[in-house]
This record gives structure tokens, C-alpha cells and sequence, in this order.
């Protein structure tokens, strides 16, 4: 035992007393069977969708690092402090996550579709095969301004169908936003335009619309069955079965969108068309590859810009100099935004939106699985660990930013160089980071310069703060209520 308490740090390589891991304090269940039964609806303190909720209390509670046995057998150590979250981000070979084990069993059940289960649940070679191949495309700055003049011709189609929308009264934006990352994602990914602005496919029964749902019952479904019990193994739960609808509806769409594609010739400037003339990649890597973006790609971004427009809505003074900055990029509406102004000229913007992510990141944390044994806040947590980073309540804590809960764009500007890089995490970070990050930013800079430039933004819904419903990632908990001013030259 006691040779466990004399540990190497991989990343200081420094000999470390280390307290053992046993002594980690936290929840861990009424007769050490688990915190489990603490999240379970009617009964528990806690809830899955209101994780930081839960993570703030665990911070009040035990402190900067905390051990929470789920089950037994499933523990989760979570971690406030931003040098634990450096050591944890900062891994060597290829970095594991715990995630999406239900989307992973679904796929491996359709070998005649899937080669593997895809970029979200995969570790180890398989997934440095795949990310290695994809990320070339998505992460290349140079590859990424490839799609501006795309992006920034459906974000005005989409100004127009929210001036025909909103008839002098407020919009609720979340599904608005949801049908423009549809269509970005369906273009950008497969060359296609699904026309989800139009009546037709705001019908319940519309592709559009049925891809939108079948995104959010997927996200909605991970979190229930990455925890727990994992009843789904040996039975068809609910869970389950309702992820496995809606998955082999967006894979029957991804399928279909990219025969069109190959039907097409496979020209133009497509993701999809650039994968399938990769000879790494099979057409099951690019099947799968499709399936991916389409789960991602649409609520993501959506819901990140639904909380980047509420932000803004509720700070005047913040919106008028996005205005004086969206005029500058843009002198005439009706023109190109161009390349060379996204990538100079929005220093404000991109402040804009570093702020929002800060209070209201894309996910409460980011998630590893330990490559190798550790030593966090000077306790020993060893290899085969799921360790879970709470950057969202970092991100609102005194000690990291002065007046952590007021918005704040300015801090970025100002005193960025005083402020830990590893506080502010929303893509991830290191190998595993988001992929398609670059392409996210990008076109949430143009919708922000887009809308602001046409429009003055009033926020109409409740007069508190906007809360997190966690459904893996983070959604606005309520309608958000924003009414659309036409701005006068």
C-alpha cells in the first residue's frame, strides 16, 4: 500500500507524495452502493439534466476535486481546478473518452453499415485512424475559410425567413437557429440544400423537421445511457430503443444524401466529396463519417448561438459596439463578407463569443479516460479512471474572473493574458478536441455580424438568467424570446 502513495507525475515528472485515491472526497451512496439513486427524478437532490447544478454543489461541498461512485465499479472523478484540468488535457497517445457507448453498441449491431462506430465513442488507433484522415478538411484554417461565401449566403436567406417569421411580435430563435445549422451542415457536408427555410418543410412530417427531432432524441438519450446501470446491454430499454429510431433515421438520410452526392459526380467543394476521394478512408469510414456530422452538427452550434443571441440581446452596450463592428466588415448589407475581414477585422466578435461560451459552454466539462496513472490536487487517481472536467463551474468562480457571472466581452480584450487558457474549454482541448471547432466559430462570427447588422436585438423572455438543461450538451432551459428590430441606415 504504501508504494501507491509514491507516485511520478507524468507531467512534472517529479516524485509526489500523493494521498491515495481512496481518500478523494465525495458522494459515494448510502452503504457504498452508489450516488446513483441521488439523481433519480422525484428522489434525488441531483438530475441529469441540471449537471451544473449538481457540480456546484459538489464543489461547495468536498472542494476542488471530487469522487463520486455512481455505482459500484463506476466512479467518476471531477475536477474544478484549471492546473488538474492542464495535467488531465495535456495526455500523450491517444486520449479516451467514456461517451456515447449506447450510439457505439448501435453501430456495431449494423457491421453492414458500420465499419466502426464513428468518431464520438471509438478510442485507441482506430479513432487516430479516422480523426487523422477527417480533420484535414475540418481543422485547416485555409480549408475552413473555403466554406465563408457558402455560409454567409444561407445566413442572409435566413435573415429573410426570420423577417417573414417574426410579424412585429418575438421569436422564439432555438428552432430557428435549428433549421439554419440543418441546412449549413446538410450543404457544408454533403453539397446539398435540403430548403428547410421553406413552409413546406416546416411541416412536422418534413425531412427537415424529422432530421431536427431525431438529433435532439439522440443527444437526449446519452446521458441516460452512458450512467447508471446500462440496463440497454441485455434489455431493450426505452433509451435505447428510442436512440436507435432515431439514429437509423438520420443514418437513412445520411445514406440517401450521399448517393445523391456520388450521383452528382462527386464534384465541388463537399466534406463528403473530399472524403470519398480519400483512398484511407472506405466507404464505411465515410458513411459513418456523414452519420456523425449530422448528429454534431446540427444542435451544437444551434444551441451555443442560441445562448451567444440571448447574451447580446440583454446587453445593450455590448450589442451597439457589435453593431459599429458589423458595419465596418459590412459597409453595404448586400455585399460578400469576405474572407480577409473574418480573419482581421472582428476582434470584438470573437470576444463576443469567447465570453458566451464562458458562461454558457457547449458542455458542463470534458471527459477522459486515464492513459496512464495520475496525481490531482495531491491525490493519486489511477489508470482505467473516467475523469470529467467542471469547467462550467470553474468558468463562474470569484477566484478565476472578476465578477464571474456579469457578461463581460471586454475581459477578453483587456486581460487576456491573465486569464488561465484552461479555464475556457468549450470545443475541448489537445488531440481531442472538436473537429470541426474552426468551421463552428466561423459560422456563428458570421451569423452574429449577419444579424446585428440588419437587426437590434431585444431580449423578451423572462427576466432571469436563462438556465442549462444538460442534455449532453447544454440547451436554454426556456423559450429564447427575442424580438427582431430592423435597424435604420
Amino acid at each position: 500500500m504504501l508504494t501507491k502513495l509514491l507516485k511520478i507525475s507524468c507531467t512534472s515528472r517529479q516524485c509526489t507524495f500523493a494521498k491515495p485515491y481512496q481518500a478523494i472526497p465525495g458522494p459515494r451512496g448510502p452503504f457504498g452502493m452508489g450516488n446513483l439513486y441521488n439523481y433519480l427524478p422525484g428522489i434525488g437532490s441531483y438530475s441529469w439534466q441540471k449537471l451544473h447544478q449538481a457540480g456546484q454543489d459538489k464543489y461547495k461541498r468536498y472542494g476542488a476535486i471530487v469522487r463520486e461512485v455512481i455505482v459500484p465499479g463506476q466512479d467518476i472523478v471531477w475536477l474544478y481546478d484549471p492546473k488538474d484540468i492542464a495535467t488531465l488535457l495535456n495526455e500523450r497517445d491517444c486520449p479516451q473518452r467514456r461517451s456515447h457507448l449506447a450510439l457505439a453498441q448501435y453501430r456495431k449491431n449494423r457491421p453492414e453499415i458500420y465499419k466502426t462506430t464513428g468518431l464520438l465513442p471509438t478510442n485507441g488507433p482506430e479513432w487516430w485512424r479516422l480523426r487523422a484522415q477527417l480533420q484535414k478538411e475540418l481543422s485547416a484554417p485555409k480549408s475552413v475559410r473555403n466554406f465563408v461565401c457558402q455560409v454567409d449566403g444561407v445566413t442572409k436567406e435566413f435573415l429573410r425567413f426570420l423577417q417573414e417569421s417574426r410579424e412585429g411580435n418575438a421569436i422564439d430563435m432555438l428552432p430557428k437557429l435549428t433549421r439554419l445549422n440543418l441546412e449549413l451542415t446538410c450543404l457544408l457536408t454533403f453539397g446539398v440544400r435540403l430548403q428547410s427555410f421553406c413552409p413546406k418543410e416546416q411541416d412536422s412530417d418534413s425531412r427537415s423537421t424529422r432530421l431536427m427531432h431525431a438529433a435532439e432524441t439522440t443527444n437526449s438519450c446519452i446521458l441516460p445511457t452512458d450512467q447508471g446501470l446500462q440496463l440497454w446491454r441485455f434489455l431493450d430499454t426505452p433509451n435505447f430503443r428510442k436512440l436507435s429510431q432515431a439514429q437509423s433515421y438520420m443514418e437513412g438520410v445520411a445514406l440517401e444524401l450521399l448517393e445523391e452526392n456520388i450521383k452528382n459526380g462527386s464534384e465541388g467543394t463537399s466534406l463528403i466529396s473530399t472524403y470519398l476521394k480519400n483512398p484511407e478512408l472506405d466507404r464505411s469510414d465515410v458513411v459513418g463519417t456523414a452519420a456523425d456530422l449530422l448528429l454534431a452538427g446540427i444542435d451544437t452550434t444551434s444551441y451555443a448561438s442560441a445562448f451567444l443571441l440571448y447574451h447580446v440581446a440583454r446587453n445593450p452596450e455590448v450589442q451597439q459596439k457589435l453593431y459599429q463592428e458589423a458595419r465596418k466588415v459590412l459597409p453595404n448589407s448586400k455585399e460578400q463578407l469576405s474572407m480577409d475581414a473574418l480573419r482581421t477585422d472582428i476582434t470584438y466578435t470573437r470576444a463576443v463569443l469567447k465570453e458566451s461560451l464562458r458562461l454558457n459552454p457547449i458542455a458542463v466539462g470534458v471527459g477522459r479516460i486515464l492513459n496512464q496513472d495520475a496525481v490531482f490536487s495531491g491525490y493519486f487517481v489511477p489508470k482505467g479512471t473516467t475523469v470529467v472536467t467542471q469547467n462550467m463551474v470553474a468558468c463562474r468562480l470569484e477566484q478565476h474572473f472578476h465578477d464571474p457571472l456579469r457578461f463581460q466581452p471586454d475581459r477578453w480584450l483587456q486581460h487576456r493574458s491573465a486569464l488561465n487558457p484552461y479555464l475556457v474549454l468549450p470545443f475541448g482541448h489537445g488531440m481531442r478536441a472538436c473537429i470541426a471547432r474552426r468551421l463552428a466559430e466561423q459560422n456563428m462570427h458570421i451569423l452574429l455580424l449577419r444579424l446585428l447588422r440588419e437587426f437590434e436585438l431585444i431580449w423578451s423572455g423572462s427576466d432571469g438568467e436563462l438556465d442549462v438543461k444538460t442534455l449532453l450538451i447544454n440547451k436554454p432551459d426556456a423559450p429564447v424570446l427575442i424580438e427582431l428590430r430592423s435597424r435604420k441606415e
